[in-house]
């Protein structure tokens, strides 16, 4: 998945310039969160960055946490619990025919399965949402055995409720993202509208379904497999930021252990 520019997009995400200054803005600011500049080497920068996420990823997985806890100053105070044998995923990754490649161009996550139930507390976005041609903001959710049982939005909070209401499994997560607030899309300060760019901004969750490849075992597994091991299921996966400059994340381990992984908005 990349991101191409177009005039339509460009317009959106910078309305006050002409055509021509918006595209090339928008133009401008793709290659730079792709890391492609005209004084560096594009392939070494993937090779450098996509080593770091994949190394990030394992040893997220090597932790083996039971549950991961965020705060922040906005008000965010989430538990999430994690299924047994998940695996974090970042960075790169091979066909069945053994090419590498990295699935999305940015990228800047490392992402796992919550537990479907395992989820409690009150989350607030840190960035609209752009869903079903609609820009929801100032938005939160109140969790309770994993599902959301109250939210509310300063903006578009009927969307926002149609979201939640899509299907049974609209209400639980499938998904959480470690994204560090110190990364190249971040740093533009710009709000692209478009889940690719604005989800490796920062950390993230979705709502609706879980991917099988973040369990040991998962792609072979079938759907009621899937649901046993706390995965779930649903005809929507819509993420949304969660993180900022004030963002801190403990993970507690199954064996009982604390540790630090995000303070102040990055890898601690």
């Amino acid at each position: 998945v990349i991101g191409i520019p177009s005039v339509e997009w460009a317009k959106v995400v910078f309305p006050n310039l002409s055509e021509e200054e918006a595209f090339e803005k928008l133009e401008d600011a793709i290659f730079m969160t792709s890391r492609v500049t005209e004084d560096s080497d594009p392939l070494e920068n993937w090779r450098i960055h996509d080593g770091n996420l994949v190394e990030h990823a394992r040893k997220l997985t090597e932790l083996n946490f039971k549950q991961l806890h965020f705060t922040s100053e906005l008000g965010t105070d989430l538990t999430v619990e994690l299924v047994d044998n998940h695996v974090w995923i970042g960075g790169g990754d091979k066909t069945p025919k053994g090419v590498y490649f990295d699935p999305n161009i940015p990228t800047e996550e490392c992402f796992t399965m919550p537990k479907k139930t395992g989820v409690n507390g009150i989350v607030y976005a840190s960035k609209p949402l752009s869903y079903s041609g609609k820009v929801i903001d100032g938005f939160w959710f109140r969790f309770e055995n994993g599902k959301v049982v109250d939210f509310g939005a300063k903006q578009e909070e009927e969307t926002l409720k149609s979201l939640l209401d899509f299907d049974e499994g609209s209400r639980y997560l499938g998904e959480v993202a470690l994204v560090p607030y110190d990364s190249p899309i971040s740093n533009t300060k710009i709000l692209f509208l478009e889940t690719l760019f604005d989800e490796n901004a920062a950390c993230h969750i979705a709502l609706g379904k879980a991917y099988p490849t973040c369990v040991q075992g998962g792609p072979e597994m079938t759907d009621e497999q899937l649901e046993e091991v706390g995965a779930n299921d649903s005809l929507v996966h819509v993420d949304f930021m969660i993180g900022e400059a004030t963002t801190n994340i403990t993970g507690y381990t199954a064996d009982g252990k604390e540790v630090a992984i995000f303070k102040a908005g990055n890898w601690a």
